[in-house]
């Protein structure tokens, strides 16, 4: 069975019809930039220009890097504000004419890598971090996701975490893996206090060049490795969701 899917990030809108037997992508996905400003309507083209590069015709599952309630984008830390409170499900789907389920990006890639990669068979607490242009999270508790937690608003040093440790902080900042591997530790040790998981999943395109960093991290209790969808892990989710969706409305 294909679904398609589309991951909505801070630099850039990437989809592709998904298999959901495999829990892969069935053809190469296609990105465009995201818009800058990255307003509701610039992104819905967009992810326009995505779905139609495949000709798409069925339900479309989409990402959005924040929360998502009931099809509502309620924050937008690293988009254009203009999304706070915007009914994305209604938008996105008359904009490409499809079917339309809408979730937060990393709960759509926690719940891809629980089915599919690095947390499939994990009980306990296990939590998903997505480093990026920010840092998203998806926890989940005997595979049951708690949904739009956002820890990378969590206060490091008097700011938000990921403008401190996020992928974004490293390149901006011109860090190196060691210097960069140091700040994340004090990120993964923060959330560790408060939430003690068993494993941590580190996923988003550095998730690519894990051996560069996650060695370099120590003290932290929880075991840690790479998500294994990596970068596709937010497609295949957003996939899975609206196949949840479709077979609701059946």
């Amino acid at each position: 069975m294909e679904i398609f899917g589309v991951d909505i990030g801070g630099s850039g809108i990437k989809g592709a019809p998904v298999d959901l037997d495999r829990g892969d992508l069935a053809r190469e996905r296609h990105k465009v930039l995201t818009p800058h400003p990255a307003t509701p309507l610039g992104v819905a083209d967009g992810v326009a220009e995505v779905v139609g590069h495949f000709d798409w015709t069925g339900p479309v599952g989409i990402t959005f890097p924040g929360v998502v309630t009931d099809g509502i984008t309620r924050t937008a830390a690293n988009v254009d504000k203009g999304w706070i409170d915007v009914d994305a499900r209604t938008l996105l789907g008359e904009r490409i004419g499809r079917p339309v389920t809408i979730l937060n990006d990393a709960d759509a890639a926690g719940v891809a890598e629980m089915t599919f990669g690095a947390g499939k068979g994990r009980t306990g607490t296990v939590i998903l971090l997505t480093f990026g242009t920010g840092i998203g999270s998806a926890v989940f508790t005997d595979g049951k996701l708690v949904p739009n937690t956002e820890l990378g608003h969590l206060e490091l040093h008097g700011h938000d975490a990921e403008k401190h440790a996020s992928t974004k902080a490293k390149e901006d900042e011109d860090l190196s893996w060691q210097h960069w591997a140091h700040r994340v530790q004090k990120y993964l040790l923060h959330v560790e206090m408060l939430f003690s998981p068993e494993l941590f999943i580190i996923g988003g395109g550095v998730s690519r060049k894990a051996e560069k960093f996650l060695p370099l991290i120590e003290k932290v209790r929880a075991e840690m490795v790479p998500a294994q969808l990596q970068n596709n892990a937010g497609i295949v989710g957003a996939a899975m969701a609206a196949a949840g969706q479709a077979h609701d409305r059946s």
